[in-house]
């Protein structure tokens, strides 16, 4: 008989107007590395926030080394050796990384915290397992992928043996993930059992000893990882064959649609520049891609362009206008379509419905708001409803579904059917396929090939080199606030695109 440190037996969890997971049963096995793998939307997150506690199934059971147990919260999940890295972070911002790893088991005496001990426990296991953190950094301060190293050691802190990670690679770097997959790997050899959800096939076959794969809530199976390969594991994920090649012809560029010109952005601390005299332009019928290590003023340029963050010099040019200080709404009816790297920050507003998001930019049309100043509630109903079905985003109640409670691959398609839909002459997509399955992500190229063929202009920003070669026309490489190259991709290696995002090497511009 296997050793199993967790199972899941038969479990279903519904929601209104969803059955997230259907008769599902995982079982982990000790000391391994077990992938979950599903479609947006599929009940990956759900089942796992029922092991931790945050959701109650209707039916099914968990058994913890072969014997039933219940678990009502958080706080039972880690009575019982069970922790959880989410895949948008639990951490107090203003609070410092060892406030967060203590926060809910501090040691006190007469009413103070004790922090000395915990300061040298949180030391050794970060000298350990290798998470070099800086206890005294207040999160607000760190990387995402310093933040991801928190929430790891608070699981190690609380000595938790079943250690659940969802997405845990959405927001890391190329060079961050793989630590992340050592990380786990040493974690699997000291004995943890570890849970690990992605969409990421490259990163199941490197890492994970077993997958287990749900489809629309239900179980389809699970599969050795030596045993199987990337095109099998996804036709199991959504049914069908998936094309990992990026289907397009030759690019005709027409006229400039973005003309940008000795760009500067002032850095946090206003002493250096996040963007430092940067010139590009993106034209009609072209992908232009800026690839980088995330942190190099990518997400400031996107901002700037965008009018998220006022530029200290240059100019912005889009169609021969000069919009260098117009405001964002100003940009958006001038033909500028923006999906935001943060789709929660930027994005979407959480608690308005779904409709209310598709018309967030366009709500004051005659379409949506009649002369006396009112919404059309019927219009907005009914586009909302042709968005959803054009662009597959599912959610468990429609148009009516609040935004917080979708998967964050529908929310994304949401955000992209909007942007889209709004016929831009410019569309700037940054990290468009972050945390979406193969079969999205192939959906979603498709899509950035049609604006491109349609005529429009595409400044994509992506970290992922291998949607960075697949998908542009031109490659622009930042590095340190400055472009330090200019390639085709036909023209140039993955290996000395990564020279040039170091900075190791330099052709400017």
């Amino acid at each position: 008989m296997d050793n199993y440190a967790i199972e899941m037996l038969g479990i279903t969890k519904r929601f209104p107007g969803i059955v997230a997971n259907d008769n599902v049963t995982i079982q982990l096995k000790k000391g391994e590395i077990h992938a979950l793998l599903g479609e947006n939307g599929a009940g990956k997150s759900t089942l796992m926030s029922v092991l931790f506690g945050l959701y109650q199934a209707e039916e099914g059971k968990i058994l913890k080394d072969g014997k039933e147990v219940k678990i009502n919260n958080p706080n039972d999940a880690n009575d019982l050796g069970i922790g959880m890295v989410h895949q948008h972070f639990k951490l107090v911002e203003c609070f410092s990384v060892l406030d967060n790893i203590i926060l809910g088991v501090e040691d006190t005496k007469a009413g103070f915290l004790k922090k000395e001990e915990a300061r040298k426990k949180v030391l050794a296991l970060s000298e350990k397992y290798n998470l070099k953190v800086d206890p005294d950094a207040l999160i607000e301060n760190i990387t995402v992928g310093m933040q991801q190293r928190t929430e790891i050691l608070k699981m190690l802190y609380r000595e938790n043996e079943i250690l659940i990670f969802d997405e845990p690679t959405a927001v890391l770097t190329p060079q961050e993930i793989e630590e992340l997959m050592q990380i786990m790997k040493n974690l699997a050899k000291e004995g943890k059992s570890i849970l690990f959800i992605s969409h990421k096939l490259n990163e199941i076959m490197a890492v994970a000893d077993r997958c287990s794969v749900l489809r629309k809530g239900k179980y389809i199976g699970t599969v050795n990882i030596s045993e199987t390969n990337q095109e099998e594991l996804s036709s199991m994920m959504v049914g069908r064959h998936v094309s990992f090649a990026v289907e397009k012809n030759e690019s005709v560029p027409g006229e400039v649609v973005l003309d940008v010109q000795n760009l500067c952005v002032a850095g946090r601390s206003k002493v250096k520049n996040s963007v430092n005299n940067v010139s590009f332009n993106v034209r009609r019928g072209e992908i232009v891609c800026i690839a980088g290590i995330d942190g190099n003023g990518q997400s400031e340029t996107v901002h700037a362009l965008s009018g998220l963050i006022p530029v200290k010099s240059g100019k912005i040019t889009l169609l021969g206008k000069d919009i260098t200080k117009a405001p964002v709404r100003k940009r958006s009816l001038a033909g500028m379509s923006h999906i935001p790297e943060d789709r929660h920050k930027h994005g979407l507003v959480l608690d308005y419905t779904l409709e209310e998001n598709l018309v967030l930019q366009r709500y004051f049309e005659p379409d949506f708001t009649n002369k006396a100043g009112f919404l059309r509630k019927k219009n907005i109903r009914s586009y909302a409803e042709k968005l959803i079905e054009k662009f597959d985003v599912r959610s468990g109640q429609g148009p009516v579904t609040k935004a917080r409670s979708m998967s964050g691959g529908n929310q994304q398609k949401a955000i992209i059917a909007r942007e889209i839909d709004k016929n831009p002459e410019l569309l700037i997509a940054v990290q468009p396929t972050r945390g979406l399955d193969v079969g999205a992500i192939e959906y979603i190229h498709k899509q950035l090939v049609i604006q491109r063929d349609k005529g429009k202009g595409v400044l994509l920003v992506s970290l992922e080199l291998s949607e960075v070669m697949t998908v542009s026309d031109r490659i622009l490489v930042m590095c340190e606030g400055e472009i330090t190259g200019e390639f085709k991709p036909s023209e140039v290696t993955v290996e000395e695109l990564g020279l040039y995002m170091t900075g190791a090497k330099h052709n400017g511009k």
